[in-house]
């Protein structure tokens, strides 16, 4: 920790942080530190303390797609949760990467944009959705977003455009290399507020209707096959309900495993792998977790 002095300010350093509290499916062990910064100078700080006395850097986010494992994660653990300023620009919005993507839409909506209706209940930070081009209901990051700040491991900044992330169907540029999302600018068009607002309480409801919001849960756990629906998959192979540990596939969303009862990690990954073996099996389908794990 001593590190830090004079670089962070003490208030925004944690040892041996229990990182359940820090995700949405609240499983996972410790972080040997956890740092909150609120500026760019104390991220730019952190990443050069990091390179310069080689201690493992990890980055997180909202943790709404993140599955922290039992033994927690050495080193230094940096959540971007607090670095969340959203500001308009002309037809444009610039969030930075902890910023929730659900206020970045309402602030579209406040301002009559349209082109983030889709965001309005991804329960996420800007930087996870461009890190994993989120997307719901016909909708999706690439289509909106123009550019991204970023920052290397070495402490260098940049501006990678649109093109220069390479945004795939839950894939992106960042999941390959050691670039830190810091700042992403939105371009929206305008629109009728009535109708974006209209358009986001359906949205809203369609999603309060079919998943399990009232459980803790990492969100939807597969990428989607092509040709397929990963919720018809498994509850085609009577799997819906089942449990292992605390973990449970949600009979509401069978693409939705929720912490039903105090799950580890381990739990969800022996019912991911269970999901997996079970679906190939019946139906010859290779199914990808859209969400990561990360630790030891």
């Amino acid at each position: 920790m001593d590190i830090f002095e004079n670089v962070i300010p003490r208030e925004k350093l944690r040892s041996n942080e229990p990182l359940k509290d820090h995700t949405y499916v609240k499983v996972g062990g410790y972080a040997d530190t956890l740092i909150h910064p609120t500026t760019t100078e104390e991220i730019v700080n952190v990443v050069q303390i990091a390179k310069s006395h080689q201690i493992p850097l990890t980055i997180i986010g909202k943790g709404s797609n993140v599955i922290i494992k039992d033994k927690g994660i050495r080193g230094i653990t940096m959540s971007l949760s607090h670095f969340d300023q959203i500001k308009v620009h002309e037809d444009t919005i610039i969030a930075q990467s902890g910023a929730n993507i659900i206020d970045v839409s309402r602030t579209a909506l406040d301002h009559g944009f349209t082109g983030l209706e889709f965001a309005c209940g991804i329960p996420g930070s800007t930087g996870g959705a461009i890190y994993m081009n989120a997307g719901a209901y016909g909708g999706q990051v690439d289509d909106v977003v123009e550019s991204a700040d970023v920052i290397t491991r070495d402490g260098q900044r940049m501006t990678m455009s649109r093109e220069d992330m390479k945004l795939s169907y839950r894939n992106s540029i960042f999941k390959d290399n050691e670039y830190i999302i810091l700042e992403v600018t939105f371009r929206l068009q305008k629109g009728d507020k009535e109708a974006i607002a209209a358009k986001m309480k359906e949205l809203t409801m369609l999603r309060e209707a079919k998943q399990p919001l009232e459980y803790p849960s990492c969100g939807s756990v597969f990428k989607r096959p092509e040709g397929h629906f990963v919720g018809k998959l498994i509850q085609d192979c009577n799997l819906q309900g089942t449990r292992i540990g605390g973990a449970e596939i949600s009979l509401k969303h069978a693409g939705f495993i929720i912490n039903a009862d105090h799950a580890t990690a381990q739990d969800y990954q022996e019912l991911i792998n269970l999901i997996k073996e079970t679906v190939y099996a019946k139906f010859n389908v290779q199914l990808e977790t859209e969400v990561i794990f990360l630790g030891e």
